[in-house]
């Protein structure tokens, strides 16, 4: 049993952190209209036959690598697949681009390779300084994409590059994380419930 002077959190606090951010997410109008606003600027570039890039790293490579799943696999209901792609997946190219250039440029070479005017870059970094996601969101821009960042309060220089930049109310890395899955689920939610409408079904035939 733990004394009462332990530095050890407990559970409960620890789970009451992440929903106190979670709550200032939810109080902030602006930031509420922004991640509707994100959510269009995707729909938007599927409209137009573009496709959604994604980098982060760490954790957030994984909350890359989970939003291109959602969007290319599927979210609440069978669809088509629409072209998202998380940056780091091709383990050949960022070890040789890192190997031979650096990795601070290696997300940057994925994106003069692979986007186009009109495309999506998701730009995740809970600092927003991580210099390969900056790099990226420089040559992003330079080539006409979209930008949505998502950081912490800060935003650091990828809120200065975005398009949109989404930054959850915390300095704890763990905490922004948590909120940045949150709001992957309901870009994904929102972005499938336009492009993929559920069939109306036909009136019910009357008894009379």
């Amino acid at each position: 049993m733990e004394s009462e002077t332990s530095p050890v959190r407990s559970v409960h606090e620890i789970i009451q952190e992440s929903c106190e951010v979670k709550e200032a997410l939810l109080a902030d109008p602006r930031l509420m209209k922004d991640i509707g606003l994100a959510a269009q600027i995707m729909i938007e570039c599927y409209r137009s036959g573009g496709k959604t890039l994604v980098c982060g790293n760490g954790g957030s490579a994984a909350d890359a690598q989970h939003f291109a799943a959602e969007l290319s696999g599927r979210f609440l209901f069978d669809r088509d697949p629409l072209p998202a792609e998380a940056l780091h997946v091709n383990t050949s190219f960022l070890t040789a681009v890192a190997n031979d250039y650096g990795y601070d440029v290696a997300f940057a070479r994925a994106v003069r390779a692979s986007g186009a005017a009109g495309d999506v870059l998701v730009a995740i970094s809970t600092s927003g300084r991580s210099r390969n996601v900056v790099k990226a969101a420089e040559v992003a821009r330079s080539q006409e994409l979209e930008i949505i960042g998502l950081t912490g309060e800060d935003g650091g220089p990828i809120a200065e590059l975005a398009t949109l930049c989404i930054k959850i109310p915390s300095t704890v890395t763990a905490r922004i994380q948590e909120s940045h899955i949150a709001v992957i689920h309901a870009i994904s939610e929102i972005v499938e419930a336009t492009l993929f409408p559920p069939p109306v079904p036909p009136p019910a035939e009357s008894c009379a």
